[in-house]
C-alpha cells in the first residue's frame, strides 16, 4: 500500500502564541471563545481556533498512527507572522521555523515541513527562505492574501522569483478576505464556511487571469481545500476568457489549463466533491490534506476519501504525488 503523505496540516509553537499576544494588536487579538480555549480574532471576528494538538508534536504523531497516516508537511496557517511591526514578523518566521526543523529532527520518518515567512518585508523574506531551506524546509506557505494585498502585487516579485527559482511547493492558505468587515463575516462562523473559500478563489484566480503561471513556470503552487471554489467555475472561467477581451490580455489559453498546472489538497467534505476536483486537476495534481488539527479538519474522513477512489487514482493521492513534487 501507498505511502499517506498530509500537505494541509497545521502547527504552531507556544513562542508564537507569546508574541502574537504581545504583538499583535489592536486588529488582531486573543481570547476564550465559543468552539476553542482560545481563538485569534480579526477586529473582533474569530477566524483561527486554537487546539492543544496544535503545540503537540507528541499527541500529532499518535493521532496519524491511529489514522494511517505516515508523514505529515506541517505548516503554521493564519495569522501567521505577517502581524508584527519591524522585524516582529521576521522574529517570529525564525522562532516557528527553528522549532519546525526541530521537529524534522525529533520525528525523522514522520515529520516534514513548510517554512513560514515576512512576505511584508521582501529582503528579510528572501533571506528566511534561504535559512529555511538549509535547515530543511521542503516547501513555503503563503497567505491568500497579505494584509489587504493581493499575492499578484509587485512588491511580492522577488519572492515569488526565489521560490520559483527553487522551483518549491508553496501552499496558498486561506487567511480573513479582503472586505471582511463589509461583509459581515464575523456572523455565523462565516469566514471558516464562505471567507476562506473567496479568499483562495480570488488569490489563484488573479493568478491566472494575471499571467503569473507564465511568469513563475516552476512553482507548485497548491490550492487550499480542494481548490475551493475554482473546480465549480473552471468551466466559467473558460466561458468569460471565450467571450470577453478583458480576460485575455496577460493569457493566451484558457483559464481551466492553468488550473491543471496547479496541485489541490483533499481537504473536502464530500465524495462527489474530491471526484470534481480530481476531474479539473487531473490524478496527478491532487494531494491527500487534512487539516488537521482544526475543528473542521478530519484526518480519517479524508483519508476514506481519497481511498474510495479508483485504484489507478487513489495511490497518486495518497502519497505519490506528494512524494514527487516535495522529493521526499
Amino acid at each position: 500500500m501507498s505511502k499517506v503523505i498530509d500537505v494541509h496540516t497545521h502547527m504552531y509553537t507556544s513562542g508564537w502564541l507569546n508574541l502574537l499576544k504581545q504583538k499583535g494588536g489592536p486588529d488582531l487579538t486573543v481570547v476564550a471563545g465559543l468552539d476553542s480555549p482560545e481563538t485569534v480574532c480579526y477586529k473582533g471576528a474569530s477566524f483561527c481556533v486554537l487546539e492543544p494538538p496544535h503545540f503537540d508534536f507528541e499527541l500529532r504523531i499518535k493521532n496519524m498512527e491511529k489514522a494511517g497516516v505516515d508523514m505529515a508537511v506541517v505548516s503554521m496557517p493564519p495569522p501567521g507572522v505577517i502581524w508584527g511591526k519591524g522585524k516582529i514578523c521576521l522574529e517570529a518566521a525564525q522562532m516557528t521555523n527553528n522549532d519546525f526543523a526541530q521537529a524534522q529532527v525529533d520525528h525523522p520518518q514522520q515529520i516534514r515541513w513548510m517554512a513560514v515567512l515576512p512576505w511584508e518585508m521582501p529582503k528579510l523574506a528572501l533571506e528566511e527562505i534561504k535559512r529555511a531551506c538549509d535547515i530543511g524546509a521542503v516547501a513555503a506557505i503563503v497567505h491568500g492574501s497579505i494584509n489587504g494585498r493581493h499575492l499578484t502585487d509587485p512588491d511580492f516579485a522577488p519572492i515569488w522569483q526565489e521560490l520559483d527559482d527553487r522551483a518549491l511547493p508553496v501552499l496558498v492558505h486561506p487567511t480573513y478576505p479582503i472586505g471582511t468587515e463589509l461583509m459581515e463575516l464575523d456572523r455565523y462562523a462565516l469566514i471558516a464556511s464562505t471567507g476562506f473559500m473567496i479568499d483562495t478563489t480570488l488569490a489563484i484566480s488573479k493568478m491566472v487571469f494575471d499571467g503569473f503561471f507564465d511568469r513563475y513556470p516552476n512553482l507548485k503552487i497548491i490550492a487550499s481545500h480542494a481548490g475551493a471554489t475554482l473546480p465549480y467555475l473552471a468551466g466559467r472561467f473558460d466561458r468569460v476568457y471565450d467571450t470577453t477581451e478583458r480576460a485575455k490580455v496577460k493569457i493566451s489559453k484558457h483559464p481551466s489549463e492553468y488550473l491543471k498546472h496547479i496541485y489541490y489538497d483533499s481537504v473536502t467534505y464530500t465524495q462527489s466533491a474530491l471526484d470534481l476536483c480530481i476531474d479539473v486537476a487531473t490524478p496527478e495534481h491532487v494531494l491527500y490534506g487534512s487539516d488537521y488539527p482544526f475543528n473542521l479538519g478530519d484526518m480519517e474522513g479524508c483519508l476514506r476519501r481519497v481511498n474510495e477512489l479508483p485504484e489507478n487514482v487513489k495511490h497518486k493521492v495518497r502519497g505519490d504525488n506528494a512524494e514527487r513534487i516535495f522529493n521526499l
